[in-house]
Formats: structure tokens, sequence, C-alpha cells
């Protein structure tokens, strides 16, 4: 998902909340979170985002949201410089043969035991 910024030299909390689909209070909390977002005040103390600040915002929202990153692990992996890595595959693990047939007989067994102890309240 690609996300355009306009080309303006300031933004509001309001329009960045909606680029990033960010309620204002997680970016008031990103901002103690994470130091390099530093938005300017104006005289009526309104937050206002530079260009980088909402590019910053944009890739702390991927890290967290989309690829799984905590707080502490995010702002390690910008302060780091290090490029943000892509997201993994949810892969589906295939369980040897050895281990699934002895777990589906578990499980065959446990919901006999289930059915049995509904039948007993009933």
């Amino acid at each position: 998902m690609t996300i355009t910024i306009p080309d303006k030299l300031y933004f509001k909390i309001g329009e960045v909340a909606k680029m990033a689909e960010v309620p204002t209070h997680v970016l008031r909390y990103w901002e103690s979170e994470f130091s390099g977002i530093k938005p300017k005040r104006a005289n009526s103390k309104q937050r206002l985002y530079r260009r980088q600040d909402v590019e910053l915002i944009l890739k702390i929202k991927t890290l967290l949201h989309d690829q799984g990153y905590t707080i502490a692990g995010a702002r390690k992996l910008i302060l780091s410089g290090a490029e943000t890595p892509e997201p993994l595959k949810k892969q589906k693990k295939k369980v040897p043969a050895a281990v699934s047939e002895p777990l589906s007989k578990i499980k065959e067994e446990l919901l006999d035991l289930q059915s049995l102890l509904n039948s007993k309240k009933d």
C-alpha cells in the first residue's frame, strides 16, 4: 500500500492521522516514544508535522501494525538506521508424521471425553 503525501510544508495532526489511518492519540503517544517525531507548534499550540515527520510516522505504522514489531523493536530498528525488512510471510509449518499422528489420536480422545462429559450433564 503506497500512500502519497501531498506537497505541503506542514500537516495538521488530523491530516496525518487520516494518512496513517491511526487515531490522533496514537500519534501523540508515538511522539513520546520516538525522538525523531518533532512537530512544530503553531501560536495556537496546534501540532504541525513536517514531511519527514509524516514519512517517519508511516514507517513506524508499517513496522508496528503490518510487520508486528514492538515499540522497542521499532525504535531500535529506526535508531540503527537499518533498512526496513520485508514483512515475513506467515508460513504454515509442516509437522512431521511422527508428531502429528500421536497428536491427532490425543485430540480424538479429548473430543470423545468432551462428548462423554457433555452427555452426563444432560
